[in-house]
């Protein structure tokens, strides 16, 4: 009789979990080097909300011009509520060259700007017509506080609330 020697058991991992360990660990590293931590992407999602505030505003100065362009008369009322939202539009990173100052600008050179909904309105409706955007606005922004960090939450919130102030202001205006 031949002695053949028991078949041996196999302690620790086999060659291919090893070889799908270390591939796993490789993309696991990989990964977090190309920046998508959570401080990258909280980064990137301030980027995000402060540019949409800031198109928002831009927005927000292009229905006041529409609307001072169609009732000149409402000037003296609008004005500072125009220039205040032009302050947000620049804290909020924006510039003089976006949108608003475009219209403006091709309307004063002869060109015709796109046409706003409240630029063919009566003044109520166009009062009503700036003061619902600028709610919407606002509710965007305060519903946008709990997405971003500390400064700009801050910038958010008390441009939120001037926000709400002019729209509470234009409401009492087309009474």
């Amino acid at each position: 009789m031949s002695y053949s020697p028991p078949p041996r058991a196999r302690s620790g991992p086999r060659r291919r979990t090893l070889l799908a360990s270390l591939a796993g660990a490789t993309a696991l590293l990989t990964g977090c080097s190309a920046g998508s931590g959570p401080a990258e992407r909280a980064a990137s999602a301030a980027t995000r909300a402060r540019a949409r505030a800031a198109r928002d505003s831009a927005d927000l100065l292009a229905r006041y011009d529409a609307v001072l362009d169609a009732h000149p008369a409402l000037a003296d009322r609008l004005s500072p509520l125009r220039a205040a939202v032009a302050a947000h539009r620049d804290a909020f990173g924006g510039t003089p060259d976006d949108k608003a100052d475009k219209v403006r600008k091709g309307a004063k050179a002869g060109k015709s700007p796109s046409p706003a909904p409240t630029a063919s309105a009566d003044r109520k409706e166009a009062l009503t017509s700036l003061a619902s955007a600028e709610r919407t606005v606002a509710d965007r922004r305060a519903a946008a506080l709990l997405e971003v960090p500390g400064e700009l939450a801050r910038l958010m919130a008390s441009v939120s609330a001037a926000g709400s102030a002019h729209a509470y202001l234009l409401t009492e205006a087309a009474k």
